[in-house]
């Protein structure tokens, strides 16, 4: 009876190797076909996750140049606005310079026009002064004139030469004359008499023709003629006389005849104080009222120019 129990289960057991068996190659070819299947797949993986890895850097890359785009955005940005501000800054310059050149130019258009008004009424002046001052320029000549003959006693006669004569020189005899006689030919000054004759007149003649200064030399003339009249040195009583004309000038007007190229600044330089020629002029001359009347200083106050020539002696 054992024996029989057990051949059902041994058939049993039997049976299912046999279909384990039969089963094994199909479950091989599953095997294979799963294996080979996830190999793809894990191949497929392995280059996706290179391609993955690959993806990364670039996006990586690709971060930092749009982080170097948006500095460079930001820096254009920032240099555009900048330039913006400079261009209304600069048009508001240009607006404001606009209008202060048309303000000038209103400014000058009415400059001109008073320039113009001041113009007119400068030359009527003028044409009025001139007529006036003509007169007045006579009259002042015809006082310096005075002056210089009544008090200095000083007048020029023309010749051959220019003779300087000079009065009022001698304490002890005021009509005494002085003089010197001088030539003006090829801008050399020759001097042809002297009366009294001065030891170092030579040395003025030269130093005349190195400085053409006629005015300081008929000066320095006076100053030695007084200086050699304190000596007791005199005029010779009978020195003759260049034929001449007298000539009835004041010392400038004839210095300017022979010394053209003398300036205004020159003669400034050889200005002298009046104050001792009227001293000695009013001790040898006490008692004139005439001549008394052409120094008085309201004379000189209202002749300005008379003062100027004065001033030159």
């Amino acid at each position: 009876m054992d024996s029989r129990a057990e051949e059902p289960v041994s058939t049993k057991m039997e049976s299912l190797r046999l279909a384990c068996v039969r089963e094994i190659p199909s479950l091989d070819q599953w095997t294979d076909a799963v294996t080979a299947s996830l190999r793809d797949n894990l191949s497929s993986i392995r280059s996706r996750a290179h391609e993955t890895s690959q993806s990364q850097a670039k996006i990586v890359e690709v971060k930092a140049r749009l982080r170097e785009a948006e500095d460079d955005l930001v820096k254009a940005l920032s240099v555009k606005n900048r330039t913006e501000a400079k261009r209304i800054a600069l048009i508001d310059s240009i607006a404001a310079r606009k209008a202060r050149v048309e303000e000038l130019k209103r400014k000058v258009q009415d400059q001109r026009a008073k320039r113009d008004e001041y113009a007119a009424i400068i030359s009527q002046q003028l044409s009025v002064s001139e007529e006036t001052d003509g007169q007045n320029g006579k009259d002042e000549i015809q006082e310096a004139i005075t002056w210089y003959n009544m008090v200095l006693g000083f007048h020029i006669e023309g010749g051959h030469g220019v003779r300087f004569i000079f009065k009022n020189i001698s304490m002890k005899n005021p009509n005494e004359e002085f003089s010197f006689t001088v030539r003006h030919a090829d801008d050399t000054y020759t001097l042809l008499d002297c009366d009294p004759h001065l030891d170092d007149i030579k040395e003025l003649i030269h130093e005349l023709n190195k400085t053409n200064g006629l005015f300081k030399f008929v000066r320095i003339m006076r100053q030695k003629f007084q200086e050699a009249a304190a000596q007791g040195f005199l005029p010779q009583p009978t020195s003759p006389r260049q034929e001449s004309s007298m000539v009835s000038a004041s010392a400038p007007a004839l210095s300017m005849s022979i010394d053209r190229s003398q300036s205004l600044a020159k003669k400034s330089e050889h200005q002298v104080q009046r104050g001792e020629a009227d001293r000695r002029f009013k001790k040898q001359n006490r008692g004139k009222g005439a001549i008394g009347s052409i120094l008085s200083n309201e004379s000189v106050r209202r002749s300005p120019r008379l003062a100027g020539i004065i001033r030159l002696l």
